[in-house]
């Protein structure tokens, strides 16, 4: 399953291959839950490689900035000994909130795939788009909703046993 790594078929890639790197997300969210963390998960690629991975970390660490995508994204930047993730795809499995919209902008990540939506947070769309904000200087394209049941019911299991302790 290889991407040729141009921008012009970037875009192009086909559902399943976004699926397949939403459930490796998916995986990433699992773990966090077990460290007792809100079960969300980030990947960052680059054709077949990955370049980032990251899960919820703010109790673990006390850090505000502790999000899937902010962890996910200095790997890659580390990995890649550079702050603009060009020809890269993030994988998240709940829409990013400003900051992580912010970070992802920042780091000119051409295409985000989100699995849910974030009513509270969300700013791929749901609350504001700052991801393809006019404005500013770099535009991501936002991929809404890949295995969106299977996100969606991480986040609803984990909440309703925290209701329940």
């Amino acid at each position: 399953m290889s991407c040729p790594q141009n921008e012009s078929t970037l875009f192009s890639i086909d559902r399943s291959v976004h699926e397949y790197w939403m459930r490796q997300a998916i995986l990433l969210a699992q773990e966090a839950e077990k460290l007792g963390e809100v079960p969300i998960g980030a990947i960052i690629v680059r054709g077949d490689d990955v370049l980032g991975r990251g899960y919820n970390l703010r109790e673990q660490t006390m850090d505000p900035t502790a999000h899937a995508e902010m962890i996910a994204i200095r790997d890659a930047s580390q990995q890649l000994d550079a702050w603009r993730l060009l020809e890269c795809r993030l994988y998240v499995t709940l829409e990013p909130c400003p900051m992580c919209a912010g970070a992802i902008v920042q780091s000119r990540i051409p295409q985000v795939i989100y699995g849910t939506t974030d009513p509270k947070a969300g700013c791929a769309g749901t609350l504001m788009n700052l991801l393809q904000e006019p404005r500013f200087n770099h535009r991501t394209e936002v991929i809404p909703n890949v295995l969106q049941e299977e996100c969606s019911l991480l986040l609803t299991q984990f909440f309703r046993k925290l209701r329940n302790k």
